[in-house]
């Protein structure tokens, strides 16, 4: 079964997040039609790993095998998985992210995760760090694709919200510090034990759990046979 793109993706490529790419720096916020907001970390996506990234990267390097990021922003994890030369792959829908990946010598494809992707079904690993679960505002929906794009037995590396039962799905914009907001998409944001339970709908299970400079991680392997 091929998992259809959800609508509304096209929300990155023209609003702050985009010229955020450009310039390396916020702030910039996930406004909710409430006005509540959440903090997207640029300048950590724009900086070179940090202690908690190399415990990502570390689980790729010890597989060995080719990894894919989904969602890849800026490129730090491409980049640095392929400066120990891991093949990688970096997959975001917006343009200045992609350019700045390429910039640090990573590859990076402007395409969404629902587009045809190269290498379908043949990825050892993959990669949803830093909210990418929330792509597409549907979980379960996104982690279906992620199954179809992993090989056999392929890992699935998942930061989720330190809130484990947090099974947020929302409407949002992207707003910049002037007030200046993007277009209205639809965004999720889930704990570990939301997440496992969307995960195991798929066929995946856990062989993992960590946590690292108070971010939350999951490893989650592929039980979709081919």
């Amino acid at each position: 079964m091929t998992v259809s793109s959800p609508p509304q993706l096209s929300a990155w490529t023209d609003d702050p997040f985009a010229e955020a790419m450009r310039t390396g720096t916020g702030p910039l916020w996930l406004r909710r039609a409430d006005g509540h907001r959440y903090p997207l970390d640029v300048e950590r996506w724009c900086a070179p790993p940090d202690a908690a990234d190399r415990t990502l990267l570390l689980r790729c390097l010890h597989r060995r095998l080719p990894a894919i990021d989904l969602g890849c922003g800026p490129g730090r994890l491409v980049a640095e998985l392929q400066a120990y030369g891991l093949p990688a792959l970096g997959v975001d829908v917006t343009r200045t992210a992609v350019d700045r990946t390429r910039g640090l010598g990573g590859s990076a494809l402007c395409r969404s995760v629902f587009d045809r992707l190269p290498g379908e079904g043949r990825w050892g690993t993959a990669l949803l760090a830093d909210g990418n679960l929330g792509i597409g505002g549907d979980p379960g929906v996104l982690l279906a694709r992620t199954a179809e794009l992993l090989a056999p037995e392929g890992l699935l590396l998942v930061e989720v919200e330190p809130l484990a039962d947090l099974d947020d799905r929302v409407t949002v914009t992207v707003e910049s510090a002037d007030g200046r907001c993007g277009p209205p998409f639809s965004w999720a944001r889930l704990g570990a034990r939301a997440t496992l339970a969307e995960a195991a709908v798929v066929g995946f299970r856990l062989t993992d759990a960590w946590t690292a400079t108070g971010r939350h991680f999951l490893a989650l392997r592929n039980g979709n046979p081919r």
